[in-house]
């Protein structure tokens, strides 16, 4: 490869780049659902026919911010399941990274809900293929932490299969984290804090998947 074409290739990825943190960025403000491709090339500072040549249009870019999203977690959850011994002490870390990504990244967070909430039908393109494997490797992780707790002993052996637990926990931590979110209002007149909510989840899935053994050595 040239150093011409090296150049270009690294010019065109840092556009790329710029242009989904202009996306996030707009996102964290206005919301995914205002979202739109003017205001993303304002804040990228870029012409529109410019945007649409990376992305053609608002489904592609959000994409794009769903696939970076689900890239990151996936390397979250690595490192917190790489800090702990026990698969379920794994499974907890990867809950307590997906919170604080939900918590760091609204907009990501917000974009992922969207995508799930509106897939699309027919031919799949390129880009979604490689969300939804990437959404595989992050459930992966999950499931191989579980598996890891039923072979050390702290997960239940009983609880169900790896994947069907993996997805369990998923949906349960992701509804609290959107309830949090968004209902705030009716946590305060209960009395409830976002985080006792948050916590109240985590005590829920551990106490269903933890053996004895690994609730005493708790």
């Amino acid at each position: 490869m040239s150093e011409l074409i090296y150049r270009r290739l690294e010019e065109k990825e840092r556009r790329r780049v710029e242009i989904l943190d202009a996306a996030e960025a707009v996102a964290t403000v206005v919301g995914v659902e205002a979202l739109t491709m003017d205001l993303v090339a304002r804040k990228a500072r870029l012409s529109r026919a410019l945007l649409y040549v990376y992305f053609h249009d608002k489904s592609a870019l959000l994409l794009g911010v769903c696939n970076r999203a689900l890239e990151a977690l996936h390397q979250r959850f690595a490192a917190a399941s790489s800090q702990h011994v026990t698969g379920l002490a794994q499974v907890e870390a990867c809950g307590r990274a997906y919170v604080a990504f939900a918590e760091e990244f609204p907009a990501s967070f917000e974009a992922l809900a969207h995508f799930e909430a509106h897939q699309p039908t027919g031919e799949l393109d390129p880009a979604y293929e490689e969300f939804l494997a990437a959404g595989d490797r992050t459930h992966g992780e999950i499931c191989a932490a579980i598996e890891r707790g039923m072979a050390d002993g702290s997960i239940r052996r009983d609880a169900g299969p790896p994947s069907l637990l993996g997805l369990t926990l998923w949906g349960l931590m992701h509804g609290l984290i959107q309830l949090s979110f968004n209902k705030c209002g009716s946590l305060e007149r209960e009395g409830v804090a976002r985080e006792q909510l948050i916590e109240q989840g985590f005590r829920f899935a551990l106490a269903a998947l933890a053996t004895p053994a690994a609730e005493i050595r708790k």
